[in-house]
């Protein structure tokens, strides 16, 4: 699989444009009549060619035979969709490969947040259809705009209906377009999704990361992914602890929770945030750490108390990205976000400062957008101003993006000169200052999950989520390790080893690319079929076509 969007650790390069503003089996498809007989949101379009206009053989596309390469843009949620697509096409029989050119199947998860990830997916589906490849879409872009021109004869699959890759997959193998975007709901009330439980591949055998809700409460006037995930959706409690207790089981070591804004989970179902973080804390094996993902200013205010308490946990990262957008409440104002400057420094203040709550050491990262059409100079000093007070040691800085469809969008923008000078006088602020200087000579203890992009260290996180770089020792990788910090750059530090290890989880991680959930039994509790019986029907289809081939010949 390829994932493109955010670093391994998240922060690796906090002050770069990034695509994120931010992180089955399918068993009960024996026949057609049992496939669509109860599912009237299903559009499938018979072809007689294949999406690349070639014509294929009756029966020459044996379900479950070919390979499938997946492409991810964007956040962790939509690597999460992408994890449970995968290993529901594997599951059921699918090759995944990295290799592109081998595929039969390219399966496209798209992020709509920034104009440049668009184009990006957009060029993807030209040079499938001029490989001659099938193509499968899904995630944010054809979900919120799904009449768009370059989407036409194409395969979708909605971002709630991921449960039903295999589905989609398999009739467009056979040269159907088919377009699943419907929302999931129980009793007339929108849900998280599919289940939690389905089968993944995880891109990182160490690192489980669970989407706790899906949209939004907001109303942002730049934003086009409320377009597609739409309203607030939280998943049922017991069901993220079920699967953050197989994670571990599986040997995982590192919990992300993910949405688009996780301060605002439980308020759809009469729970909240910080009840569910209470209710994961007591499953985290010792060695392993849970973090959790973005939350927007109005939704945790009123949690912090509680949050500050979790922060304190061991387990527990003591990390918080809160996105401030812009450092004017004008431009705030203008972009609907629903709280004040004073809102957000209250925020940082309470959790780095107060006397009785304060996490010592702990990070808070956050976004700017700079050139918002509105944003003036003054504006944009205000935010210059903010950002010189609390030097954020992560800072994701973007450009403005008008998205279609978007009330922004209809403004008149910033001049694109302007725009950028202001996004480079950003960007020298945050180089002017480095953040982890104070650590050199600390001991820390940093769990180890991942390779560096240079393939030199093997790359770590301390309890701050500060990324600390270690030598390459196999049996260090998935350990929460003692370090000695000897070295700080801008993004990150170098350790070395005390060789003392904490207990690194609960079992041995699965191998990279094996399919997660397949032998736990709240997997097939909840599964309205068993996992041999698609593998039986594939087996038995093999054998008919050998069959027919070799009397075919007398």
């Amino acid at each position: 699989m390829d994932f493109v969007g955010n670093s391994g650790s998240g922060i690796e390069a906090p002050c770069m444009e990034i695509d994120d503003i931010e992180d089955l089996i399918s068993a009960q498809d024996i026949t057609p009549k049992e496939r669509y007989s109860s599912r009237k949101n299903v559009i499938v379009r018979a072809r007689k060619k294949n999406q690349a206009g070639n014509e294929k053989a009756v029966g020459e596309n044996i379900p479950g035979v070919q390979s499938v390469y997946v492409k991810t843009w964007g956040c962790a949620h939509n690597n999460s969709d992408s994890e449970y697509m995968a290993g529901q096409l594997s599951a059921y029989g699918y090759k995944l490969t990295e290799d592109k050119s081998e595929a039969d199947v390219w399966l496209l998860n798209s992020c709509t947040v920034k104009n440049p990830a668009e184009d990006h997916f957009r060029n993807e589906i030209e040079s499938a259809k001029k490989m001659g490849k099938y193509v499968v879409l899904a995630g944010c872009v054809p979900q919120g705009a799904p009449k768009s021109s370059f989407l036409h004869g194409l395969s979708i699959i909605g971002v709630q209906q991921i449960d039903r890759v295999v589905e989609v997959v398999e009739e467009t193998l056979k040269g159907n377009t088919v377009k699943l975007l419907g929302t999931k709901k129980e009793n007339g009330r929108k849900i998280g999704g599919a289940s939690l439980l389905l089968p993944k591949v995880r891109r990182n055998p160490l690192i489980e990361i669970i989407a706790i809700n899906t949209g939004c409460l907001n109303q942002c006037t730049y934003c086009k992914t409320k377009h597609a995930r739409g309203d607030l959706g939280s998943y049922p409690p017991e069901e993220i602890v079920a699967r953050a207790k197989q994670a571990f089981e599986e040997g995982v070591v590192e919990i992300w929770l993910t949405s688009e804004d996780t301060g605002t989970y439980g308020r759809d179902i009469g729970t909240s945030l910080p009840e569910l973080l209470w209710k994961l804390v007591e499953v985290i094996p010792e060695g392993c750490r849970l973090r959790l993902g973005m939350t927007n200013p109005p939704y945790i205010l009123e949690h912090l108390e509680e949050i500050a308490k979790i922060m304190h946990h061991p387990r527990v990262y003591g990390f918080l990205h809160v996105p401030v957008q812009s450092g004017s409440d004008q431009v705030l104002a203008d972009m609907k976000r629903e709280y004040c400057r004073a809102d957000f420094e209250h925020v940082v203040e309470f959790l780095q400062k107060n006397i009785y709550f304060r996490v010592p050491g702990m990070t808070i990262a956050t976004d700017i957008i700079c050139g918002f059409p509105t944003e003036t100079e003054e504006n944009f000093e205000d935010t210059m101003a903010l950002c010189a007070k609390y030097k954020f040691p992560s800072l994701f800085i973007n450009q403005f993006f008008p998205r279609p469809g978007t009330p922004a969008a209809l403004m008149t923008r910033v001049d694109p000169q302007e725009v950028k000078k202001r996004t480079k006088r950003l960007t020298e602020l945050f180089y002017s200052y480095e953040p982890y200087g104070h650590n050199v000579g600390v001991i820390q203890d940093v769990l180890v999950t991942e390779i560096s992009h240079d393939k030199k260290h093997y790359v770590g996180h301390n309890r701050f989520y500060e990324q600390v770089l270690i030598p390459m020792r196999s049996e260090l990788m998935g350990k929460l390790v003692k370090v000695q910090i000897k070295s700080a750059t801008k993004f990150s530090m170098i350790g070395e080893p005390l060789n003392e290890v904490v207990m690194p989880g609960l079992a041995k991680p699965l191998e990279k690319g094996a399919v997660s959930g397949l032998n736990t039994d709240v997997y097939l509790e909840e599964s309205d079929n068993k996992i041999w019986l698609p593998l039986v029907l594939i087996l038995v289809s093999i054998i008919i076509r050998l069959l027919f081939a070799f009397f075919g010949t007398f």
